[in-house]
């Protein structure tokens, strides 16, 4: 009897408390685009969540919003990467932050870089976690191992290559166990490269192997340098290749030439300057990464309520009482400020019943068709005022019981739809939904970046963005591309001393980025033609040739 309750007694304290336990999550080698569907859940989900590198905090901003950085509004972060002296913390170390925090019972997500249980300390940390008694689970990540090279255009097997060894670099490796092995991933073996290459050759690899060796893998700063084994210790040296990197030997390296897909994007690491409001930058932002780009969104305008809003007010009952046969959105924000004053009175989009709606572009009718409306007029040609006027069908009291257009817009909206409504016979109630203000200075690095040329390409949207992107923070370099969203864009900048190198040939962001990448691969491309190295525009000495003269 005694000894049935001490063995029961026994298993539950070694049972795992599934109550309480830790998730540890593999990152990826660096792109936050690697995670895997479970890992993304468990970070949206997470309580506590365990850092290993500093960018950990910019992958949870990713995943959760910026707000997931504020004590207030996000999940308890812990450092799991370094002690409170600034140094790196030991496996064991970590492993006791781990716990700790395992212990408490809250949903704990362990963060590590690459894969878990591959070069990783998952191993270590999550025995300590099953030693206390609780539970923990695994989810696999993308290990730099084949994420690297895949980004590089490396495989490390194809058919007639089958075998891989993956070697961490250290004292005691014995190289001639590898002098027939096809392929080798050497990891951490940046400052050691030259004496691992002449072991190589000394036991019986050809000095001409080929060799290729990428650091920051899967990032925008990604730089691949491909050799020989025979070269590669100086070739290394002079493109200033610094850790961490992971080197492929073997003739797997000859296909980078033909499948390099990462750093051949358009927009390779070029940074682009984002001046729009915040709400707007987000599909623009996501368009340039696509291409390669590291966009920085530096607000220039806030939108906020209009200072009188009894306008609104009477517009939106008026609406509501049948007083219009139009409504009349010209901008996304047309959409976003009517909706918020619904909101305010309790109305939803049943309110629109027997009302038409026009909408001056595919991304406005978007928003409209967001709301649960359809918009019954959109431009079949230019997106814009002009183009809306050439589609509107002219008033006929004999088919439209009420003249009225109700056309809520900015402060600083032009009049030409106004005047050309009423040419087609229409009645406006032209009204400010919403004012455009200028947005505070950017930080003074940003500044300094704008002005001397650090940034590579500038994408404007509006002629509001320019005027107050050089107000703000001044006139971009010479260097710096400029991009516009359509003629009236261009004006604005040429006006400010500034010459347009791209023009969207249709009012549409993502038109624009796409004309912007077509001008960075046809300007890699002549350098590629020249046999010149392929930089980027801020990599240009400064020169003032490029401004037109004021």
């Amino acid at each position: 009897m005694t000894r049935a309750k001490t063995a029961t007694t026994a298993a539950k304290s070694t049972a795992p408390n599934h109550a309480a336990g830790v998730a540890f999550v593999g990152t990826g080698p660096g792109d936050p685009e690697l995670l895997t569907v479970r890992a993304l859940r468990l970070i949206e989900d997470a309580d506590v969540l365990i850092t290993e590198a500093p960018e950990h905090l910019e992958l949870v901003a990713a995943v959760r919003g910026a707000d997931a950085l504020e004590p207030e509004t996000g999940p308890e972060v812990v450092d799991g990467g370094f002690g409170e002296d600034g140094q790196p913390l030991t496996h064991a170390a970590r492993a006791k932050v781990v716990v700790k925090q395992a212990k408490r019972g809250l949903r704990v997500v362990r963060l590590l870089a690459g894969d878990p249980f591959l070069y990783a300390s998952g191993p270590e940390e999550a025995q300590a976690v099953a030693k206390a008694g609780l539970g923990f689970e695994i989810v696999p990540g993308v290990s730099s191992v084949g994420a690297v090279p895949a980004y590089a255009g490396i495989p490390l097997t194809t058919k007639d290559h089958r075998e891989v060894s993956v070697v961490t670099c250290g004292d005691r490796v014995d190289w001639t166990r590898y002098c027939d092995t096809p392929t080798l991933v050497l990891l951490s073996a940046v400052g050691q490269i030259g004496d691992i290459a002449k072991e190589l050759i000394a036991a019986g690899r050809s000095p001409e192997t080929p060799v290729a060796m990428t650091r920051v893998g899967t990032t925008t700063e990604q730089q691949t340098v491909t050799s020989t084994l025979a070269r590669i210790a100086a070739d290394a040296r002079a493109a200033r290749i610094a850790p961490p990197a992971i080197t492929v030997i073997g003739k797997v390296v000859d296909l980078r030439d033909a499948l390099s897909w990462f750093e051949t994007k358009p927009l390779f690491g070029w940074r682009v300057l984002v001046p729009r409001t915040k709400e707007q930058s987000a599909s623009l932002s996501t368009r340039l990464r696509h291409y390669g780009g590291v966009p920085e969104e530096v607000p220039t305008i806030s939108v906020e309520p209009p200072r009188n809003p009894q306008q609104m007010d009477k517009a939106v009952r008026g609406l509501v009482e049948g007083r219009y046969e139009w409504i009349a959105f010209t901008s996304v924000n047309a959409v976003k400020a009517v909706r918020e004053k619904f909101e305010e009175y309790g109305l939803d989009a049943r309110a629109f019943s027997g009302l038409k709606i026009a909408a001056v572009g595919d991304k406005t009718a978007q928003a409209i068709a967001a709301w649960g409306l359809r918009a019954d007029l959109v431009p079949s040609g230019e997106q814009s005022a002009a183009g809306l006027l050439e589609d509107w069908p002219e008033y006929d009291e004999q088919l439209d019981p009420i003249n009225r257009v109700f056309l809520p817009r900015a402060d600083i909206a032009t009049e030409n739809l106004v005047a050309g409504l009423i040419d087609l016979g229409w009645e406006c109630d032209d009204v400010t939904a919403y004012r455009t203000v200028r947005a505070a200075p950017p930080p003074a690095p940003t500044r300094d970046a704008i002005k001397t040329g650090k940034f590579d390409a500038v994408v404007f949207t509006s002629s509001s963005t320019v005027r107050n992107l050089v107000g703000i923070a001044g006139k971009p370099h010479p260097s710096t591309v400029i991009a516009v969203i359509g003629p009236a864009t261009a004006k604005t900048a040429e006006e400010h001393g500034l010459r347009v190198d791209v023009m969207a040939p249709k009012p549409d962001v993502d038109v624009l980025v796409e004309a912007l990448a077509d001008f960075g691969a046809a300007r890699r491309q002549a350098l590629v033609e020249a046999g010149e190295p392929v930089t980027k525009p801020s990599d240009r000495k400064a020169s003032g040739r490029r401004r037109k003269a004021e």
